[in-house]
């Protein structure tokens, strides 16, 4: 059973990590482990939503599907859509090496087009790499998140 304090402390941090997670990935096409590293912080806040809240709450809550059990949980439920994004974050990561081929140039050759005077960034640069940094993301996500599921089912 958690305490007024943990879901508290939950329903402040995690808005928190998910903005962290999605400026890391945002600044990561530029910079090492863009992609892993905001798919690892995105896990995190799903784990900590798991722990205080259940495995179920996230399936009811935000796809208003009932469940009966953890089996159910694991053989119908959000674990099918867990898969579902490592196999679309694989898809992606591989299409954006083989989409640099179709140009003419080597298995993931990056480019990049700067867009000026956007709120928040006056100079931002997107990489042809935030693509494979997005599929890269959805696989850890993806992942990450089924093997919590299975595991914290048992």
């Amino acid at each position: 059973m958690t305490t007024v304090i943990t879901r508290t402390v939950t329903r402040t941090v995690v808005p928190l990590i998910f903005v962290t997670a999605i400026a890391l990935m945002l600044q990561g096409h530029n910079l090492p482990g863009g992609g892993f590293i905001a798919g690892v912080l995105t896990t995190t806040a799903f784990a900590l939503i798991y722990i205080v809240y259940g495995l179920g709450y996230l399936e009811e809550e935000l796809f208003h599907r009932m469940v009966r059990g953890p089996v159910e949980h694991l053989q119908h439920g959000i674990v099918e859509n867990y898969r579902a994004l490592f196999a679309l974050g694989l898809a992606l990561a591989a299409g954006s090496g083989l989409a640099s081929m179709a140009f003419g140039y080597g298995f993931l050759y990056q480019t990049y087009v700067i867009f000026e005077h956007i709120p928040l960034y006056p100079h931002f640069e997107v990489a042809s790499a935030l693509a494979f940094d997005t599929g890269v993301y959805l696989v850890v996500v993806g992942a990450l998140l089924t093997i919590l599921s299975v595991v914290g089912a048992e």
